[in-house]
């Protein structure tokens, strides 16, 4: 419908919605946002809160967990004499060995002695059939008798023609030639001699004797076999008392050792076994090779043990602990007691309140001297008697309560074990001179900081508790 006259588009809308108010929409947004906001911030809250207790927890086990006695194994320190020794490694050989050849050639009788026994220098042990030899004896003593029968006729001979020479009857030919024909027949008689004492050297040689104390090996050659002289190997004989240990030596160590050598003339050396922890046998050094060996920068020394119980073995393979010096009164921990940190070498000392009936872990800070293997020398540090933690430091702080035990003490660790003469700057001027050695340092052991708490650590070691 439309009014004559007035254009359509001028008219007004029937039924239009009306759009709503800016500042109502404005208001929507921000109400939006403050909900939101107030529940990031609910949500932020109730995070803090559960750190919170969650810190809250774990301090609480913190405390429990220090105040639980952790249990540990401790030792006391030891005031005790020690020797300071060089180590190398040495190989046992026999101080004699000798390889038994015939020196005659035949058939080998049985034989007089037992595979591995004890023979004394000058005992009979093989014997080569003698017959032949025997014969040959027998033969040259004949030919010494044939020669001196000749020899006597000889001299009656020239008796006779000298007579007949001085009274004028023979001449002075005849004379010279029977006495040419005496020395001859001397010379003869000589001869056979010579001859029989080869032969009876020759008869002698066919009974094979030690020629040295010692222990015989296993039969190279059975009875019934022709033996070719000179060349058949029969039988080894070692000896074993006293037997010798070859051993080598840094080129670095040779003025010390010449130097305490020359000076002492015999120094002491013990043989450890394999492991480094038994002692085996004890002896003394006889010398040094006269030469250094340029492939591997070591030289080789001799060292002579009694042996008497025969504990030493011929190419048998021994730790040779060579002393330098012995030490009256050395302080002695075990090396597991020694721990390394920022702060340097320290051990975890346990301190007994006889009052409150408590034993608490306390950090001490050590000085070495000399470490080897099982024991470890201090110079500072300690007071003897003092128990040290030897087993269960990783779980100790300072001031930890602790239950402990005394820890067993190993075999080779006592109170003949010695200490190497090595590493430490601190020890190159003690008590026996320059003695260096470059290859020691006590054995490092991963610890925390003192006095850092762990809460996670505690909590690990209270769940494995519980466990």
């Amino acid at each position: 419908m439309s009014i004559e006259g007035t254009p359509e588009s001028h008219l007004p809308a029937v039924n239009a919605p009306e759009p709503p108010p800016a500042h109502k929409r404005s208001w929507v947004r921000i109400l939006v946002y403050l909900v939101l906001v107030a529940a990031l911030g609910f949500i932020v809250w109730r995070i803090y809160q559960n750190q919170q207790a969650a810190k809250s927890q774990a301090a609480s086990q913190a405390a429990a967990l220090y105040s639980r006695p952790v249990p540990v194994q401790v030792t006391a320190a030891e005031q005790k004499p020690m020797p300071i020794f060089l180590t190398g490694i040495g190989t046992v050989t026999p101080y004699m060995s000798v390889t038994v050849k015939a020196r005659v050639s035949g058939e080998l009788e049985p034989v007089k002695f037992t595979e591995g026994q004890q023979v004394r220098q000058g005992e009979t042990i093989m014997i080569i059939d003698p017959r032949p030899y025997k014969a040959a004896l027998d033969q040259a003593k004949g030919n010494l008798l044939h020669d001196e029968a000749l020899l006597k006729d000889a001299q009656a001979e020239y008796a006779r023609y000298k007579a007949l020479y001085e009274a004028g009857v023979t001449s002075k030919e005849t004379l010279d030639a029977d006495e040419a024909t005496q020395g001859q027949y001397q010379g003869a008689i000589a001869a056979d001699k010579a001859a029989i004492e080869t032969a009876q050297l020759q008869l002698d040689w066919c009974s094979i004797q030690s020629p040295i104390n010692g222990r015989i090996g296993l039969r190279l050659v059975d009875p019934g076999n022709i033996i070719t002289a000179n060349t058949t190997n029969l039988v080894i004989i070692n000896q074993f008392q006293p037997i010798a240990v070859y051993f080598t030596l840094p080129e670095e160590q040779l003025p010390q050792v010449l130097h305490k050598l020359d000076a002492e003339k015999r120094l002491p050396v013990d043989a450890y076994d394999e492991g480094n922890q038994v002692k085996i046998a004890s002896g003394y050094l006889l010398t040094a090779d006269n030469q250094i060996d340029t492939t591997t920068g070591t030289y080789k020394l001799k060292a002579v043990f009694d042996n008497h119980d025969q504990s030493l073995f011929p190419n048998q393979f021994v730790n040779i602990h060579l002393v330098m010096e012995d030490r009256p009164n050395a302080l002695v921990v075990p090396s597991a007691a020694i721990q390394s940190g920022t702060q340097g070498s320290y051990v975890w000392v346990v301190d007994t309140d006889n009052v409150k009936k408590i034993s608490t872990s306390r950090l001490q800070p050590v000085k070495i001297a000399l470490a080897e293997g099982q024991v470890t020398i201090l110079e500072s540090g300690l007071q003897p008697g003092q128990n040290v933690v030897v087993d269960g430091a990783d779980r100790l702080r300072p001031g930890q309560i602790v239950t402990a035990t005394t820890a067993r003490q190993r075999s080779g660790q006592g109170a003949g074990q010695g200490a190497s003469h090595q590493a430490s700057g601190q020890a190159s001027g003690q008590a026996g001179g320059p003695f260096t050695a470059p290859n020691a340092a006590p054995r490092p052991v991963a610890q925390p900081d003192a006095g850092a708490a762990s809460g996670k650590g505690n909590a690990q070691h209270d769940k494995r508790e519980k466990q």
